[in-house]
C-alpha cells in the first residue's frame, strides 16, 4: 500500500521541516506520483498566492521552536524542569530538524571553545617554564 500523504506534510515538506526518513519517502513517492505532483504543486500555488492557514504560519517562523539561547541552557543543563522536557520533546519527538541543526553548531562551539581554552592553557604554561622563582 502507497504512503498517503497529508496536506500538512506537503506544507511541511516545502519547509524542509519533516523527518528525514519521510521526506525521503514523499520524495520516492513524488517520482511515480501524478497526483502527488499535482497536489504539491497546488500547495505552491496557495503559497505563492499568499494564502495561507493559521498553522503555516506558525510552522514558517517556527513558532514553537526555542531559541538559541534557550538550547544553549539546554545543552549546559541549567534549565528548569518544564522548559528542559519542552526542548527534549521538542528534538527527540518532534525530531525539529531546525532545532537539532542550531544544537549540533551549539555543541560544536562548545567542543571548539573548550579545545581553544587548553591550547590556550599549555601555551601560557609553556611560555612560562623556568621564569618562576623557587621560595
Amino acid at each position: 500500500m502507497p504512503d498517503v500523504f497529508s496536506q500538512t506534510e506537503l506544507d511541511a515538506y516545502l519547509d524542509e521541516a519533516l523527518p528525514a526518513e519521510r521526506m525521503a519517502r514523499l520524495e520516492e513517492a513524488l517520482r511515480d506520483n501524478e497526483l502527488l505532483q499535482r497536489r504539491l504543486s497546488e500547495a505552491i500555488g496557495r503559497r505563492d498566492a499568499g494564502v495561507h492557514s493559521l498553522g503555516d504560519i506558525w510552522r514558517r517562523h517556527r513558532l514553537s521552536c526555542p531559541t538559541r539561547e534557550q538550547l544553549g541552557s539546554y545543552l549546559l543543563g541549567v534549565l528548569p524542569d518544564e522548559p528542559r522536557d519542552y526542548i527534549a520533546f521538542h528534538l527527540n519527538t518532534i525530531e525539529c530538524r531546525c532545532c537539532a541543526a542550531n544544537l549540533a553548531d551549539l555543541k560544536e562551539m562548545q567542543c571548539s571553545a573548550e579545545k581553544e581554552r587548553t591550547r590556550r592553557r599549555q601555551k601560557f604554561f609553556q611560555s612560562s617554564v623556568g621564569r618562576l622563582r623557587k621560595r
